[in-house]
């Protein structure tokens, strides 16, 4: 069964023309299923590019999948506009009293920040709180990995030498877990950070270490329930997000090394050579399935009797 999104979201017209299966809210409140609630707290400054980007992922299940995009309440973002979050977002103050079985957390591009420094970071802090209690797994990526094992675990971030740009190699630190079933032992990701988190510091915690690069570090973590998974790269990433970001950096003269493994021969004339996309998709339907349906209570309000400890 197919994602549910509004008939009018910009993205819709790019998954029909990927032939994405989708319904509307129309169709969809006419079929006696209960669909997944899932809930995207959308924090990139490009939004519209970031949740065609999940969606793509999403919609790529055989399940029915309601879809409420979040935008932060306490800052304003200027990149996307202000009439597409007032038709398509809403913010925590609306969804508070609600239950989801899912919860995906963005990456942002303020990782050189330290926690509080960002504006948005109480309300953050809330939303992070209330999902112990309110929904029944959380997908954090990039930043927002960082900021949950932070927040949950009170696993520090750290700058990195220098910028991590480019398509990584990683192997399976945990075969078993239903996250990488159908993984292959060697597969790649994109990341896209200027800080990392250690792996040592998973020690002591109820995270497993699922998947790590040599290059890249840490790559996938969870708790053995699937309740928190944390993913550090961007495999939602389009083939050209990377491009697209080495040559804002071009403009910007910053002086940006070519993204490594991203363009055939490392020539950025030469095109980008796409080696993520099958997992990325695998990845995203693992947790839909395996931390999501096979798990969540069918009554969606009854995520409260076994709020996350």
């Amino acid at each position: 069964m197919p994602i549910n999104i509004p008939e009018t979201l910009p993205a819709a017209e790019v998954l029909r023309s990927e032939n994405i299966f989708f319904i509307t809210q129309n169709r969809a409140e006419r079929q006696d299923i209960r669909p997944l609630e899932i809930c995207i707290l959308n924090l990139m400054p490009k939004k519209i590019e970031t949740e065609t980007q999940i969606l793509r992922l999403l919609g790529n299940t055989p399940l029915q999948v309601h879809v409420t995009l979040l935008t932060t309440a306490t800052y304003s973002p200027k990149n996307v506009p202000e009439e597409h979050l007032l038709e398509f977002y809403t913010t925590f103050d609306n969804v508070k009293n609600r239950y989801f079985d899912g919860l995906i957390i963005t990456g942002a591009p303020v990782e050189t920040l330290e926690f509080p420094r960002v504006l948005y970071w109480n309300e953050l802090a809330m939303i992070m709180a209330w999902s112990r209690t309110h929904v029944y797994s959380t997908l954090h990526i990039c930043w927002g990995a960082q900021a949950g094992l932070w927040f949950h675990y009170e696993i520090p971030k750290s700058p990195l030498p220098k910028k991590l740009s480019g398509v990584y190699a990683h192997t399976l630190q945990k075969r078993d877990s239903p996250l990488v079933r159908g993984f292959d032992d060697l597969f790649y990701a994109p990341h896209s950070r200027y800080t990392g988190n250690d792996i040592a510091a998973l020690a002591g915690t109820p995270l497993d270490l699922i998947a790590s690069s040599d290059e890249a570090g840490l790559y996938l973590a969870a708790t053995k329930d699937l309740r928190q998974v944390f993913v550090t790269g961007h495999s939602e990433y389009d083939a050209m997000t990377l491009h697209g970001e080495y040559e804002r950096d071009l403009a910007a003269g910053i002086n940006p090394e070519v993204p490594v493994n991203y363009y055939r021969g490392d020539r950025p004339a030469a095109g980008v050579c796409v080696s993520w996309r099958a997992h990325s998709h695998l990845l995203f339907s693992n947790w839909l399935n395996y931390a999501v349906y096979q798990a969540t209570p069918f009554d969606c309000n009854k995520i409260r009797q076994i709020s996350l400890r």
